[in-house]
């Protein structure tokens, strides 16, 4: 962040709070769709989301506190974005997490169906929102790295792909709530979330860890 310009740094700290005011909406409405539904793609991606925003929170209150306090020493500095990269991998981990353990308790009891077309709306909406901050992103890196936009492209990407896999499990609720493969697809969606979860979790956590090593060229790690 110390190579930023106040031009850059305003413009990256308007995005994520952008991030962040977009973002405040969907627990609520994800959480409405829940009780509306009994799909257990749909109650994990509730979790995602709840994670993500006290993620999201962090990163921004930590970039906006680095750009108010210049006179802070570089040590301090690198500290404070490393905890901020790294609490947008441990959001990504314990959505993963909680995410596989739900899917697992729900194995023998599930039963597919409820009205899920207001999370499915809320899905294709949020692919649309997630894939668009996960481009800004990455223009806003590429021009200037930043170790908190990093951690937010990981963290978008992941989303948007997220995104991708529960409008199918949900579409399948929708549309097949009676074949009997409609029970595993929503099953295998929240599989599937957890996995990609805990794997960008992972991968974000050892990007950070890496920029955080005196001497690594943030260009190595992209």
């Amino acid at each position: 962040m110390k190579n930023l310009s106040p031009e850059q740094s305003a413009k990256r700290e308007k995005t994520l709070l952008a991030s962040v005011l977009l973002s405040m909406w969907a627990p609520l409405t994800t959480g409405i769709a829940v009780i509306l539904s009994q799909s257990t793609t749909q109650l994990a991606d509730f979790i995602r989301r709840s994670v993500e925003l006290v993620a999201l929170f962090v990163s921004w209150w930590v970039f906006r506190h680095l750009g108010q306090n210049s006179a802070l020493d570089a040590e301090k500095k690198a500290r404070m974005e490393k905890t901020a990269g790294l609490c947008v991998a441990a959001a990504l981990c314990c959505s993963g997490a909680v995410m596989m353990a739900l899917a697992l308790s729900r194995l023998s009891t599930f039963e597919p169906g409820g009205f899920v077309y207001p999370g499915l709306a809320i899905a294709v909406l949020g692919l649309i929102k997630n894939t668009w901050f996960w481009r800004r992103y990455t223009r806003l890196n590429r021009e200037q790295y930043c170790t908190i936009i990093e951690a937010q492209r990981y963290l978008y990407r992941a989303k948007a792909l997220v995104d991708l896999c529960v409008i199918g499990a949900l579409s399948a609720v929708a549309f097949m709530p009676t074949h009997p493969a409609t029970r595993y697809i929503d099953l295998l969606g929240s599989v599937i979330l957890a996995l990609y979860l805990i794997w960008s979790g992972l991968r974000s956590g050892q990007a950070t860890l890496l920029q955080a090593q005196p001497g690594l060229s943030a260009m190595e790690e992209k």
